[in-house]
This record gives structure tokens, sequence and C-alpha cells, in this order.
């Protein structure tokens, strides 16, 4: 901890602490978060366009793999990252919403319990939401249905961005209401205060298995798309199909 001194009125020394802060989310979680985010912002900003239809659907395979990964990490993880943390913010709805009908006065209200629940409903939102996303795009891609299922398709995109910007105005929301930045552990996985870290070990290995991973993959679907993933390019595979000619 940085430390530094400050002189009294009566000239003696007195030491002054930096504020500290606590560890509480680990590298891996914050690598999924980003690469998950990316993934569907390039999804989304791909998907009507045929020219970079190879990098939409590379990036609609990278984000159920990614929901796999998650879903693995959250029952075999460490604690803090357990999807049941989840299940036991949602779980405490239905007490939460009678105190509301209650009759009871606005400062009686638990709204912090309120926040979290909402912010829980929107991860698991996101998350159950990636599943028909992705499968729909799949048939589509394959071919399996017409026109209705693009719409298919399109509307769970749609739930998805909206359920995107749900989850984005909660964490404005909630750091206009506790002047603190609630993005801030997805970007550190540090929050500013005192005391022990929530999450002792940070596990950077894993955070770089799963970029390495999805960089690999990105660098395979390259290889096989005729064309590589980008509109112009051409992929390794075809450029020496040509040198052998």
């Amino acid at each position: 901890m940085i430390q530094a001194e400050t002189m009294t009125a009566a000239g003696r020394p007195v030491t002054a602490r930096a504020p500290g802060s606590r560890r509480v989310t680990d590298a891996p979680t914050r690598m999924f978060h980003w690469l998950f985010a990316l993934s569907f912002a390039g999804g989304w900003l791909t998907g009507d366009s045929e020219h970079w239809r190879a990098l939409h659907v590379t990036l609609g395979y990278t984000m159920a793999g990614l929901l796999g990964f998650r879903i693995v990490y959250g029952l075999i993880g460490p604690r803090h990252a357990r999807l049941s943390l989840l299940w036991r913010k949602l779980v405490g709805a239905p007490a939460w919403l009678r105190s509301l009908r209650g009759g009871g006065t606005a400062t009686r209200v638990n709204w912090r319990q309120g926040h979290n629940l909402l912010m829980a409903a929107a991860v698991v939102l996101l998350l159950l939401t990636v599943v028909p996303l992705a499968l729909s795009g799949y048939a589509t891609y394959s071919d399996w249905g017409g026109e209705w299922l693009e719409e298919v398709h399109e509307f769970f995109a749609n739930a998805f961005l909206a359920a995107v910007t749900a989850h984005l105005a909660l964490m404005a929301l909630s750091s206009v209401l506790r002047r603190q930045n609630q993005a801030l552990p997805m970007l550190t996985g540090r929050i500013p205060g005192t005391g022990p870290d929530l999450v002792h070990k940070n596990r950077r290995w894993l955070a770089a298995l799963l970029l390495l991973g999805v960089l690999g993959f990105g660098a395979w679907q390259w290889q096989l798309s005729p064309n590589g993933l980008l509109p112009g390019s051409v992929s390794h595979a075809e450029q020496s199909h040509d040198g052998g000619d």
C-alpha cells in the first residue's frame, strides 16, 4: 500500500495511507465478459451484410463456445464464479416484491437488493438468450428453413440487444446512485475499499488460455473459409492452391 508523509501543525510527520482496493473478480471471468461482449458487438454489426457473413458466423460460434466455458466454470469453478450465486439472488425476488406490496415506505425498502435482483435477471437473460440465438443462426446458415427462420434469429438478436441495453442502463444508474464505477470490477477485477480480497486467486493462466482458444478458433475458421473472414481477403489455403497452379 502506498504511504505518504504529511506535516501536522506542530511540525510532526504523519503517515497517510492511500485508499486500498479488494479483488472481487478473477481474470477468467473478466476475459469471458469482454470476449462475449465483443463477439456480440461484432456479430450485430456484421449481421446485415452478406460480405461479412463468414465473420458473422464465426463470431456466433465463438459466443456459443464462450457460453459453454461459462457454464462449466460456473459449475466447477471457484465459489465467486458459481452460477448458483445468480440463482440465490433470483430466489429472493418473491420476498422483495412482497415488501413492495406491503405498503412500506421507500426508506424501508431494500433497494440495493432490488438492484441486485435486476442485475442478476439481466445476466441470466443474456446467457439464456444465447442458446436460441446461436441455434437459429446455425439453422439459418445451414439453410434449414426459409425467411421465417431468419426472422426468428433476428428476434433473438434484438432480444439480446435489449438485455444488453438494460444491463448497461442498470450499471450506469447504479454507478450514479452509489457514486462508484460499477464497471470497474470487470476492468481491473478490484473495487476501492479496505478488507480482504474476495477472490484470492486471479487465475491469469486460465484467462490467457481462453483468449488463445478464441484466437485459435478464429484462425482455424479463417483457414476453412474460401475467402477468409474479411471481405476481399483470401485464405491461406486458397493462396497455397493458387501458388501450386
